[in-house]
């Protein structure tokens, strides 16, 4: 037999083989962005739970299913409506479709399957209002905020609502009403926290971004002027939420205000800090603070918020 057949069956090229299989459904399905998908979802539903005192390990888990299913499926169909944008952007020209080591089809059909299997399992087994907070968290995202990232900057507003809705999927599977203060809360946490994480990768990727054709608020803003002043805007109101709903509020004890305000003003410092230097040192700086904040501000607020009884 010649090399070329030998090799897939030798043990380490199959490895490998099994291995990039891996790689690339992990690419296919965002598993990084749909993990902070699961993780604000169970976040919404420990703090649900929290407040009734009724924690139930069943609903967690089948929350925890019909939430990865239903990001996973939303990650597989973004990619699938821009497959041209990623070919032409040196970040993703290499992820499984652009570089056709996955046929179109057969992702279609994942897509499908992850998306319907995710939002049944979580009507049937969960509750309707979660599965709904589901469906529209996928239409959101697929079909306003990912076409209109070639029309409009603004994509970027739409998408934080697509990506604040989650905690209250998890919030409904508490029986939670999507009326309260606490629903108002997770909601303003996510959307305002995703706005200067948005801004900073913008502008540390802009020239990709427009090379892809899509319209971002750092499009054209070579020095960070314009994106570091919509971090600082956004930071801003995210320290004045994390201090005043622990403060007017009885859904949460006074002293969360002090971790809330400590950590936006941390916010604010590191956005001040990238409008004084422009310097994609401190862009990235930004980034990963923003990564830092959101995983303490849960922590902070899951032990702030007041018990049932």
């Amino acid at each position: 037999m010649t090399e070329e057949t030998q090799t897939p069956e030798t043990p380490d090229a199959a490895s490998g083989s099994l291995r990039g299989i891996r790689e690339d459904l992990a690419a296919l399905t965002k598993a990084r962005l749909s993990f902070l998908v699961v993780l604000t979802t169970l976040f919404g539903y420990l703090v649900a739970a929290r407040t009734t005192g009724d924690f139930s390990w069943a609903r967690f888990l089948h929350t925890l299913l019909g939430t990865i299913l239903a990001a996973g499926g939303s990650a597989v169909f973004n990619q699938l409506m821009e497959v041209e944008p990623d070919s032409r952007m040196k970040r993703t020209s290499s992820r499984p479709l652009p570089s056709n080591r996955l046929p179109k089809p057969v992702a279609f059909i994942m897509g499908w399957l992850l998306c319907a299997f995710g939002i049944i399992h979580l009507g049937m087994k969960v509750n309707f209002t979660a599965a709904s907070m589901a469906a529209a968290t996928l239409l959101i995202y697929l079909f306003i905020y990912t076409p209109m990232k070639r029309a409009s900057s603004f994509n970027t507003i739409v998408g934080g609502v697509s990506g604040a809705l989650p905690p209250l999927i998890g919030w409904a599977a508490g029986d939670q009403s999507l009326w309260s203060l606490g629903a108002w809360f997770l909601f303003a946490l996510l959307f305002l926290w995703q706005m200067p994480h948005f801004a900073a990768i913008n502008w540390m990727y802009r020239e990709e971004y427009a090379s892809g054709g899509f319209k971002m608020w750092s499009n054209n803003d070579g020095t960070g002027w314009k994106t570091a002043r919509i971090a600082i805007s956004f930071s801003g109101l995210i320290f004045l939420l994390g201090v005043l709903f622990p403060l007017f509020t009885s859904m949460m004890s006074w002293w969360g205000a002090i971790g809330g305000g400590i950590l936006g003003l941390w916010m604010l410092w590191v956005s001040v800090r990238f409008l004084k230097s422009g310097d994609i040192k401190d862009a990235r700086t930004l980034f990963f603070f923003t990564l830092l904040y959101l995983p303490l501000m849960m922590i902070v607020s899951y032990l702030a918020w007041v018990k049932a009884g």
